[in-house]
């Protein structure tokens, strides 16, 4: 026998059907956390500010957690559930602001400030997701143009004084040969003088 080929149809939409089904009642259970950073990489001038935007997503009550990662060692800056309290470390007490959606802003970065930002939300489940945002930090241009100014004037200045030194020189060496002339002159006067008398 031959099995009938609508049977064959109906199996497959019975699977696909009962596939969703399964999908549908595991996006229901609890867990599950989403998170999007944007901006992954992030340049700064000192005495900036910058915002390390991200944005997450779960059921129920999230706590998000930041820290700082550099040369200088690892500095926890702040942590909070969603809705609730915000502990801040006394590092960052007035440089950070938080937001909801899990974004925090750095308020007149150095450069100290620069490194590797990682970001934790976890939710009430223990389900745990990361995210990492790279901050470099950069001198403002400008203090190297103050530098070279100065160096530039002070380079004048000395230049200034050797012209001067030098002019006195050349002036000095004048005079002697103008006096060394004029001594040249009278010894010659004198010699001819006395070989006139001589004579």
């Amino acid at each position: 026998m031959r099995p009938l080929r609508g049977w064959r149809g109906r199996g497959i939409v019975v699977r696909t059907v009962a596939l969703c089904l399964a999908a549908g009642w595991a996006l229901q259970t609890p867990g599950g956390v989403s998170l999007v950073v944007p901006q992954p990489n992030i340049n700064a001038t000192v005495a900036q500010n910058i915002l390390l935007s991200v944005e997450y997503s779960c059921r129920g009550v999230a706590t998000i957690e930041w820290k700082h990662v550099s040369t200088w060692g690892t500095t926890k800056i702040v942590e909070w559930k969603s809705g609730n309290y915000v502990n801040i470390s006394t590092v960052y007490k007035d440089r950070v602001t938080t937001f909801e959606n899990g974004s925090i802003q750095l308020l007149n970065v150095g450069m100290r400030d620069a490194g590797y930002y990682f970001i934790t939300v976890t939710e009430e489940h223990g389900t745990s997701t990361y995210g990492t945002i790279i901050v470099n930090v950069y001198e403002i241009i400008y203090e190297d143009l103050h530098f070279v100014a100065v160096l530039f004037v002070l380079l004048a200045a000395v230049s200034a004084i050797l012209v001067c030194f030098m002019w006195l020189c050349n002036k000095s060496l004048h005079l002697f040969q103008k006096k060394m002339t004029h001594k040249l002159t009278a010894s010659t006067t004198e010699e001819i003088e006395l070989e006139t008398i001589e004579c």
